[in-house]
C-alpha cells in the first residue's frame, strides 16, 4: 500500500487523486476542474495503466477505486458536456440538505459523545476543530448554511471564504483593473480609453469558480482522523447536548466542551417597507446571475463601502445612504480621506438621506427616502449591519449572557456558562476578522486539551478595508489616543502625498471631471506617546494591506518613532514615507508633500 502511494504520486497529482477518492466514497461531487486536473494528468503520464496494473490486485479496494477513476472522470465529463449546465455558484456550493442525508450513514456511526462539539465551521470552528482533533481529541463539526431571503446559499468554509473576504478582495483586484485603464492610455499601453462595464456574468463565473475550489480543499481537510463532519443545522439544547435534524430524524449528540462558532449574518431591517421583499445583502451581491446595474447601498460600515467602492471601479452607477458618518470607530482623519478619494472614483454619498420604502416598477427598485425624493436603482443593498440568526438569540433562555446586539458576551473565549465558549464573530466586542477567529480558535483548542495557558491578545490586531484606495490600520485611532492619554499626551505625524503611479497617469477625478484634480492618493499617519512610543499606524492607499502586515509588528514590539527613523526606506515605494515623517500635527506646518516622487523623497 505504501509502495502504490509512492508510484501514484510519481504520476499523477495526490492530493487531487486521495481528494477525489474520498469525495466519491463520502458520495459528494468534486468540482469539475479538479476532475479536469486529474484527468489531464493521467491523459499525459504513459505511467499510469502500469502503475494500475501494479497496485490492483484482486482483493484491492483501492485498486479497484484507481482502476476505475478515468472511467469515472469521463463519465463525469460526458454528463456535464451532455446536460449543457454550467455551474453557479449555487450548483458549485455545497447542497446542504443533500449532503445532510449523505452524511446519514456516517453519523449512525457515530458515538454519541464527543470531547468537543463545534457549532459552525467557519475559519474560527474550523480551527479550533481541526487544533482539537489533532491533539488526539473526539471531535464533531456542524455546518449549515440556511438561504439568504434572496435564497442564496453557500459551502463549508462560513462567510470570509463565501461571501466575504475572498470574493471581495477578488472583486475589489477586478475593479483596480478596470480603474486603471485611464492609466494605460496615458502609459502609451493602448491607444483606445475604454470605459465599459464588466462583463458580469464572466467575473462572477470566475471569481464563484475560486470560492468552490476553496469550499472542495477546506472540505477534503476535514477528513482527518478524530474529527466527524456533520454537514446539518445543529442546536444548543443545554450546556452538553446539541440536537440536529438527518433525513427527517432528530438526533442528539453531547460534548465535553461546546464551541459555538456560527457567525453572523447581514441584516434587513423590518420597518422599511419592501425592502425585505426586493432588497439584497452581501450575501447574495457575489453570485448575483445579473449585472447590478444603478446599485443603492444602504450603510456605513466597511463591508457598505468595499462594496460601493468595487462596483463602482466595475462601471456601475452606485449610491451611498448614510444615517451619520462613514466608519465609526475608525481614524476620522482617514475616513476623511477614504471618502474623498471614493467619490473621486465615482461613488456618490447621501447623507442622512435613507430609504423609507422600496417598491417594483417596470423591474427596478422605486426608492422613496425620507425627504420625499423618489429615485429608480436596478439593486438596493443593505450594509447596515449582521446579527446572528433567531436560533442562536433564544439561547439566551438557557442562560447564556448577549450584548445588546445579541453577541456572546465572553471571557477568554468562554461563556458564562461552564463548558459553553465561542469565537469568531459570534463574540461581543471582538475585532470581526477572519485571522482573529482562527488564532482565538487554535488557541482555545490548546488551552481546552493541551494545558496551553496562552491566551488571545485582541489588542493592536491589523485590519484592512478594501475600498478604491485601501484603508489599513494598527493600533489607536488619534481620537482613542486623545481619550486614553489625553491631546497634550500624544504627538501625531503625518504625510499625505501622491503615489508615483498615479501621479504620472493623471486619473480624472470623476467628482469634477478634472484630470488634474484627483485628490492625493495617500496618507500616513503615526501616533506615538511623548516618550516616542509607537501605539497606531494608519495608511491610506493602494495596496495598504499589504504595506501594513509588515509595520504592524511595530506595536507589539512597543518600538519607538526613533527606529522607525534609523530605517533606509525602499525607493521608490509609498511604504517608505513611513520612514519620512518629520511633520507633526501640533507644529501646525503641513503635512501634505509634492513633487512626485512616491513617500520618499528624490533629493
Amino acid at each position: 500500500m505504501f509502495g502504490s502511494r509512492r508510484l501514484i504520486s510519481s504520476t499523477v497529482p495526490r492530493i487531487f487523486l486521495s481528494s477525489y477518492l474520498i469525495l466519491r466514497q463520502s458520495d459528494l461531487t468534486p468540482p469539475v476542474y479538479c476532475i479536469n486536473s486529474i484527468n489531464s494528468s493521467i491523459s499525459h503520464n504513459s505511467r499510469f495503466n502500469s502503475t494500475l496494473a501494479f497496485i490492483s490486485g484482486p482483493n484491492s479496494d483501492f485498486g479497484t477505486n484507481i482502476r476505475s477513476i478515468k472511467d469515472l472522470l469521463l463519465r463525469s465529463k460526458h454528463q456535464e458536456s451532455a446536460s449543457g449546465s454550467t455551474h453557479t455558484s449555487r450548483d458549485l456550493a455545497d447542497n446542504n440538505g443533500k449532503e445532510g442525508e449523505r452524511n446519514h450513514k456516517r453519523t449512525n456511526r457515530m458515538s454519541e459523545h464527543y470531547d468537543l462539539v463545534v457549532l459552525g465551521a467557519g475559519p474560527g470552528g474550523m480551527a479550533a476543530a481541526k487544533e482539537a482533533a489533532s491533539l488526539g481529541k473526539k471531535t464533531l463539526l456542524f455546518d449549515f448554511v440556511k438561504p439568504s431571503p434572496r435564497g442564496t446559499t453557500w459551502g463549508v468554509g462560513g462567510t470570509c471564504v463565501n461571501v466575504g473576504c475572498i470574493p471581495k478582495k477578488l472583486m475589489h483586484y477586478a475593479a483596480t483593473l478596470r480603474s486603471a485603464n485611464v492609466d494605460r492610455y496615458n502609459y502609451g499601453l493602448t491607444d483606445k480609453l475604454e470605459d465599459a462595464p464588466v462583463d458580469w456574468p464572466k467575473l462572477v463565473k470566475n471569481v464563484q469558480n475560486h470560492v468552490k475550489m476553496l469550499n472542495f480543499t477546506y472540505r477534503v481537510s476535514l477528513n482527518i482522523p478524530n474529527l466527524t463532519y456533520v454537514n446539518a443545522y445543529a442546536t444548543l439544547k443545554d450546556s452538553k447536548t446539541v440536537e440536529y435534524e438527518l433525513k427527517g430524524e432528530t438526533k442528539t449528540a453531547t460534548g465535553d466542551k461546546i464551541i459555538i462558532a456560527v457567525g453572523e449574518r447581514p441584516y434587513i431591517p423590518h420597518d422599511v417597507e419592501g425592502a425585505r421583499e426586493y432588497a439584497i445583502t452581501s450575501d447574495d451581491l457575489f453570485s448575483l446571475p445579473k449585472a447590478p446595474g444603478k446599485t443603492l447601498v444602504i450603510g456605513a460600515s466597511y463591508v457598505a463601502l468595499e462594496c460601493a467602492g468595487f462596483l463602482a471601479g466595475l462601471g456601475f452607477d452606485v449610491n451611498v445612504s448614510v444615517r451619520s458618518i462613514l466608519l465609526r470607530g475608525f481614524d476620522r482623519q482617514c475616513v476623511d480621506k477614504v471618502q474623498e478619494l471614493m467619490q473621486a472614483s465615482g461613488v456618490g454619498f447621501l447623507f442622512k438621506k435613507l430609504p423609507e420604502k422600496i417598491e417594483k416598477s417596470d423591474g427596478r427598485c422605486k426608492v422613496t427616502f425620507t425627504d420625499g425624493s423618489v429615485d429608480f436603482y436596478d439593486t438596493v443593498m443593505y450594509a447596515t449591519g449582521r446579527m446572528p440568526l433567531d436560533d442562536v438569540k433564544n439561547y439566551k433562555s438557557l442562560g447564556l449572557e448577549f450584548d445588546n446586539s445579541y453577541n456572546l458576551v465572553t471571557h477568554n473565549e468562554k461563556t458564562n456558562l461552564d463548558d459553553i465558549y465561542a469565537v469568531g464573530d459570534i463574540v461581543s466586542n471582538k475585532p470581526k476578522l477572519a485571522p482573529v477567529a482562527i488564532k482565538a480558535g487554535e488557541l482555545l483548542a490548546q488551552r481546552l486539551f493541551n494545558n496551553s495557558t496562552v491566551q488571545m491578545k485582541y489588542e493592536d490586531v491589523p485590519v484592512c478595508l478594501y475600498t478604491p484606495f485601501e484603508y489599513s490600520s494598527c493600533g489607536l485611532t488619534e481620537e482613542e489616543a486623545i481619550a486614553r492619554y489625553g491631546e497634550d499626551g500624544i504627538e501625531v505625524y503625518l504625510k499625505e502625498y501622491t503615489n508615483l503611479e498615479v501621479s504620472a497617469a493623471h486619473r480624472v477625478n470623476k467628482k469634477t471631471n478634472d484630470d488634474f484634480d484627483f485628490p492625493l492618493t495617500c496618507l500616513t499617519k503615526v501616533i506615538c506617546l511623548k516618550d516616542d512610543t509607537i501605539v497606531g499606524i494608519h495608511f491610506v492607499g493602494p495596496n495598504a494591506g499589504e504595506i501594513m502586515q509588515g509595520f504592524s509588528v511595530l506595536l507589539p514590539l512597543k518600538a519607538k518613532k526613533k527606529d522607525l527613523d534609523r530605517v533606509v526606506g525602499i525607493h521608490p515605494t509609498d511604504a517608505e514615507s513611513f520612514m519620512d515623517l518629520t511633520v507633526t500635527k501640533s507644529s501646525k506646518k503641513s503635512w501634505i508633500a509634492k513633487g512626485g516622487c512616491a513617500g520618499g523623497k528624490c533629493g
